[in-house]
């Protein structure tokens, strides 16, 4: 096993080994339901870091994708009855599907157009759900629109761990985010390191000798974006059965900054990156929650001053780190033998 992946082992099992011990140490729910938030988020910015990070497809639609599976996960629920277990993955799946006519559409464009192309993708998911007030089905004397429109859908279904565990209800649903989690991490974990995740590389440094080579940029930016999907639809889906509620709000700006401020913070193009970033911003926001109207400023100070000190996030800075301190350990012995005469064996 190479020493970044042996690495990359031992991270993961403290992470998993962290998060199975936290509720046996916190009794608060409070800090379980931010944990849990968190994770969602993680979850999120790692299928975004693999789309950007690892294959340099800069796409504005992961949110509009979270928020995707989220309300398939809803309306499947609500209009065909269906137990949320059922409806989450197939939900995924059409989350992968939405993500493929997305990816489809961007295949002539690459940075900025792309990025332009999938935000607006996002805000016109947005517009149409919040602008949608024509009654689709009547629910006792209510009228209810087909996306739920501006408050969108509540009391659907759950988990099934209300009534089963009770008062420890929270605990057992951020044993479900833990498991998605540990799972996404350990799916990207394969990609990255596989051939296919090479080839991801190859099109993110150098498309032209990538494509000469064989490289088919059209499938492999479809196959990323599909790839990316699945989990980030399944982590809505999730989201909405967690909360047993999905709404617009999922869909904003200020969402989908949180994200991408994620990686940026942790490391693009670090496995770890996207939780170093989470962990850091939702302390961070959680520590400036009585600040109220500069809380915002505070979270821009420390995103701008990550960017400026730290250009390769907070992983990249202890690889330098580390790298640093391989090679004073392994210069020390050569001066040591240079300064009594000897030569180094």
């Amino acid at each position: 096993m190479k020493r970044q992946d042996l690495a990359n082992l031992l991270i993961g099992l403290f992470v998993l080994a962290a998060a199975i011990a936290l509720p046996f140490y916190v009794d608060s729910r409070y800090v379980i339901g931010q944990v849990t938030l968190g994770l969602f988020y993680a979850i999120v910015a790692s299928q975004w870091n693999l789309l950007f990070g690892f294959s340099g497809v800069f796409s504005l639609a992961q949110m509009a994708l979270f928020g995707f599976g989220g309300y398939a996960t809803a309306m499947l629920c609500f209009y065909f009855g269906l137990n949320v277990w059922a409806a989450m993955p197939l939900a995924a799946i059409a989350t992968v599907l939405f993500s493929l006519v997305i990816g489809a559409a961007c295949l002539r464009l690459s940075g900025a157009y792309t990025a332009l192309l999938t935000l607006a993708v996002a805000q016109v998911m947005y517009l149409l759900i919040v602008t949608d007030t024509d009654c689709f089905v009547m629910v006792g004397t209510q009228c209810r629109q087909l996306t739920g429109g501006a408050v969108g859908f509540a009391r659907f279904g759950d988990l099934g761990t209300r009534a089963m565990f009770k008062a420890k209800y929270l605990v057992a649903d951020y044993a479900l985010v833990v498991a998605l989690f540990a799972v996404t991490m350990l799916f990207t974990w394969a990609i990255i390191r596989g051939p296919i995740g090479l080839a991801f590389r190859a099109l993110r440094d150098n498309p032209g000798c990538a494509m000469a080579r064989g490289i088919s940029r059209f499938q492999m930016q479809l196959l990323v974006f599909g790839l990316s999907a699945f989990f980030t639809g399944l982590a809505g889906g999730l989201y909405a059965a967690h909360f047993n509620a999905i709404g617009p709000g999922v869909l904003s700006f200020s969402q989908l900054f949180f994200i991408i401020a994620m990686v940026v913070v942790g490391g693009i193009g670090r496995l770890w990156g996207p939780l170093v970033g989470a962990i850091v911003l939702v302390a961070a926001d959680e520590a400036m929650r009585e600040i109220g109207e500069f809380r915002s400023l505070g979270l821009g100070i420390i995103i701008a001053a990550v960017m400026v000190l730290m250009p390769n996030g907070l992983i990249g800075l202890f690889e330098s780190i580390w790298a640093r301190l391989r090679r004073l350990r392994t210069r020390s012995p050569a001066m040591t033998a240079e300064v009594s005469g000897d030569t180094p064996a």
